[in-house]
């Protein structure tokens, strides 16, 4: 076991270990948190098997962009901060997810056996370089549009509640 393999594992687990308390706490704000470390933690795998685009992706993306997305829509509905109870599920739900959540696992299990069982394949790492140009060449201005009309709805949202706030109880 080389050092690689065993910075991927403690990563690997890290990143695990965030999924399942990101989506069995009862406290919104701390599942959005557990959410962050998961996706980092996931970029650091990433990092780990060389896939350096992949991860800066992964990070500018999902943690930051999905994640203070979350934290935003939490903000913006006024969702409750501690532990809910409304949002709690019966026992048949609970057990319906493991049964569903076990499967899909075994079945990535199996898809994942299937894929590594068979002779080492070598990855072409001039495919990479050329995403990178084609993405920060060609179309970094179409994505910049996109992060403009972005922000635009993000200070409209927060125009319209602020007018929504400040409206009288009666006009509601």
């Amino acid at each position: 076991m080389t050092a690689y393999d065993l910075c991927f594992a403690i990563v690997g687990l890290l990143s695990a270990a965030s999924g399942l308390l990101a989506v069995t706490t009862k406290h919104l704000t701390h599942a959005a948190l557990w959410l962050v470390v998961c996706l980092g933690s996931l970029a650091g795998c990433y990092l780990v098997l060389g896939a350096e685009l992949v991860a800066l992706v992964q990070v500018l993306v999902y943690v930051g962009a999905v994640v203070v997305l979350v934290l935003f829509a939490m903000m913006v509905t006024r969702a409750p901060i501690g532990r809910s109870t409304e949002h709690d599920t019966s026992l048949t739900q609970r057990a319906a997810a493991v049964v569903v959540a076990a499967s899909t696992a075994v079945l990535v299990g199996a898809v994942l056996v299937s894929l590594f069982s068979g002779p080492a394949r070598r990855i072409d790492v001039a495919g990479t370089h050329a995403l990178a140009t084609e993405l920060f060449g060609t179309w970094v201005w179409p994505f910049e549009l996109l992060s403009l009309l972005l922000l635009i709805a993000v200070v409209t949202a927060l125009a319209l509640t602020r007018l929504r706030s400040e409206a009288p109880e009666d006009d509601r």
